[in-house]
């Protein structure tokens, strides 16, 4: 029997490689029916084809990306003018002038007040800070010292608990003095 043939019942080689019509009529319509099922069997007009990436799609990561962007940076905005206003309450700032005469005056109020302070006022200020500064830095150095104090106390209270614990008997066995204390003392610890 040759390859691609096959033998149909009450019939001979010769009339199965030439097909007959109700066998080829049956495949078609299975090929059909498997094509309407898989989206028609026909591909896309030139014009459904041309006009198909044509509908926007509201994906598209850049453009999230940016947004994103645009709204931190515009909460961040709204962050630092909202500190602004409570470091520096409007109650501070002088009324708005109604002239231009008003502006003339009131920068050069603001130019003496500047020429006024002098060199003795800077640096009385100056001390004053470096001595705030100063005591600052101070209070951290005590701080962590006293941080590393306890750490150290406490390293060294779980090295010599570990130490107790690991101590065996000459026969090898875990010494229980210890571990009864340890087991004690948690549960005092935990009752009260």
């Amino acid at each position: 029997m040759k390859r691609g043939h096959f033998r149909m019942k009450g019939g001979d080689e010769a009339s199965a490689s030439r097909g007959s019509k109700p066998f080829k009529k049956k495949m078609t319509m299975m090929m059909k029916k498997k094509k309407s099922r898989m989206g028609g069997g026909k591909g896309l007009s030139l014009e459904a084809f041309a006009n198909a990436k044509t509908g926007s799609t509201d994906y598209n990561p850049s453009l999230i990306k940016k947004e994103r962007e645009f709204y931190k940076n515009a909460k961040l905005v709204h962050k630092y003018k909202k500190s602004l206003k409570q470091q520096h309450p409007l109650e501070d700032h002088p009324p708005l002038p109604a002239t231009f005469e008003d502006i003339d005056e009131r920068e050069l109020d603001v130019k003496k007040k500047k020429k006024n302070k002098s060199l003795q006022s800077l640096r009385q200020e100056y001390e004053k800070r470096c001595e705030e500064e100063e005591k600052a830095r101070i209070e951290r150095e005590a701080m962590l010292k006293a941080k590393r104090e306890e750490q150290a106390k406490a390293e060294a209270r779980r090295k010599e608990l570990r130490q107790k614990m690991f101590k065996r008997t000459q026969s090898g066995q875990p010494v229980m003095k210890y571990r009864i204390e340890h087991a004690l003392q948690g549960i005092l610890k935990s009752s009260e």
